[in-house]
């Protein structure tokens, strides 16, 4: 009770009901000895905005499943977001309790999810994102300092980027390489609306760190659209989706786990302030 980051009052509330339990589910109790044993704590959940649970399916077979996953929607619960999130979503729409991501997509970009349902498959699948066997593109729309810039990017970025824990933005620092972004503009003319100057990327990264692909377009002036983060950290209403970052997943590639055939996903999303041209057809 001293150690627990909380006043006393509000740690005793936690021994009441069924919010501390043992191993086998039955309530801790504050006089019971603990000494040498193990406690789990329930926290009760927060109040959590309703977020879009709009989840396709793209892919599908007793191993694996591949969905397009929308803006704003997390991954995995994390911090406000346990009920809200794609994996809580589709463990109870689809009642897999062993569905697990293969890997993670940020809160706030959408796109391609690959998720392994058969935990035997779980191993495999992700050590193809380890060694980097898979393949994944993404497209973006980003802000331009002039018009001439979108043909001035160099066709990659290289740099180490590293993020310190309790902090909502990575950065670059100096050191060995560990990021690299391929860059090709989707095409070469840039375009204007009433809010600024834009140009589309196809973006692909070739290693994983976290916010890499959002990093490398903040250093190279050319920061994505509605970025919450970068080049500025912004508060935001958590239930506002009005404005979603302007990047998506567009496809991923990867060995199927079991088969060995090459497969690949492609999202059926379009970019909301993606110029016209750029649009698939339907």
């Amino acid at each position: 009770m001293r150690r627990f980051p909380r006043s006393a009052g509000e740690a005793a509330e936690l021994f009441r009901g069924d919010g501390v339990v043992y191993d086998d589910g039955a309530p801790a109790l504050p006089a019971d000895p603990c000494r040498g044993g193990a406690i789990w704590y329930h926290r009760p959940l927060p109040d959590e905005p309703e977020l879009p649970h709009d989840l396709p399916v793209l892919y599908e077979d007793p191993w694996l499943l591949v969905v397009d996953k929308p803006h704003g929607l997390p991954t995995t619960p994390r911090g406000r977001f346990v009920a809200q999130t794609a994996l809580t979503i589709l463990r109870h729409r689809r009642e897999e309790q062993d569905l697990a991501p293969a890997h993670r997509l940020d809160r706030d970009t959408a796109g391609t999810l690959l998720l392994t349902r058969d935990p035997a498959v779980r191993g495999a699948v992700q050590r193809q994102f380890q060694a980097r066997r898979t393949t994944k593109t993404y497209e973006a729309v980003v802000a331009l300092p002039s018009p001439e810039t979108l043909q001035r990017l160099p066709p990659s970025r290289e740099s180490r980027i590293e993020k310190t824990r309790g902090r909502l933005q990575a950065g670059e620092i100096d050191g060995p390489v560990n990021a690299v972004t391929r860059i090709e503009p989707l095409e070469p003319r840039p375009w204007t609306d009433a809010d600024g100057l834009w140009g589309a990327l196809r973006l692909t990264p070739l290693t994983g760190q976290t916010h890499q692909l959002r990093v490398h377009l903040d250093a190279l002036g050319v920061p994505i659209r509605w970025d919450p983060l970068y080049p500025v950290a912004r508060e935001r209403d958590p239930g506002d989706l009005s404005r979603p970052l302007q990047l998506l997943a567009r496809s991923l590639g990867i060995r199927h786990p079991v088969t060995g055939e090459p497969l690949e996903f492609t999202s059926g999303r379009t970019l909301a302030t993606l110029w016209e041209p750029h649009r698939p057809s339907t």
